[in-house]
Formats: structure tokens, C-alpha cells, sequence
């Protein structure tokens, strides 16, 4: 059975934010924290540069599955320390089909929690490129 995971972007803090500014601090929320992901250890590749398999796991996360392998959605722990240091959680990994692969392959997704954070890797955590949807 395949399991549905709905990925945990956040886009903003919105309304709740702002309220507890108020009632904590007594004032409005200001945007003092970067809100772009971090670029430092990653590249940057257009999305129209990927391959097709991984355009169809980036459309299978915006709708929420169905994933082709349970350790889809799974959270990614960022071990190797190359995407920026985020808590626990923040990231979540999903399998880009290798054409003629026994297996799941090297290929991943890994996505944050902002708005089109996705990372790709082509070689298992080797490397990542930030995807620019953009271009």
C-alpha cells in the first residue's frame, strides 16, 4: 500500500505571527530574517534542466501523492551537512524514478519548508542544486 503524505511547506507565518507580535511585544511583525533559502553549499539548477522524472515528483508533491516508495515524505536529516542547518523535520526527501534502475536510484528530491525550496541530487546526497522555478 502506498501511503499519502502531504508535504510540510509553510509559505508564512501569517495572522497568528502578527497577533502574538502584538500580544507579546506589543508592536507589529517585521521581516528581519532572510526569507530566500540559503544558496551557500548548493548550486542552482532551472527547472526546465531537470529531467522529466523529477518534474513528475515535484507535480506528485504539490498534490500530495500518491508516492511510488513508502520512504517518500520520509524526513531527510541532512547528515551530510551540505544543504543550510535547519531543526529536525525541516526537511523531507522523495525518490526520482531512475529509468532501467532496480532500485529507487540516486536520484532525490529533497524539499524545505518554504515555497519552492526543492533540492535536486543526482548522485545520492553527493551534491545538491537548488531549483530555480523560474527559468
Amino acid at each position: 500500500m502506498v501511503s499519502m503524505r502531504i508535504p510540510p511547506r509553510i509559505t508564512t507565518l501569517g495572522g497568528a505571527a502578527a497577533l502574538l507580535s502584538v500580544l507579546l511585544v506589543g508592536g507589529p511583525v517585521t521581516a528581519s530574517a532572510a526569507t530566500a533559502p540559503s544558496t551557500t553549499a548548493v548550486g542552482s539548477v532551472c527547472y526546465s534542466a531537470l529531467p522529466s522524472q523529477a518534474h513528475d515528483t515535484l507535480d506528485l508533491i504539490e498534490a500530495g501523492g500518491p508516492f511510488p516508495y513508502d520512504q517518500d515524505g520520509t524526513v531527510f536529516q541532512n547528515r551530510e551537512a551540505l544543504l543550510p542547518s535547519q531543526s529536525t523535520g525541516y526537511y523531507h526527501e522523495y525518490t526520482v524514478i531512475t529509468p532501467g534502475s532496480s532500485d529507487r536510484g540516486a536520484r532525490r528530491i529533497v524539499t524545505g519548508e518554504e515555497t519552492e525550496e526543492d533540492y535536486y541530487t543526482a548522485d545520492h546526497y553527493e551534491s545538491f542544486d537548488l531549483v530555480d522555478h523560474g527559468c
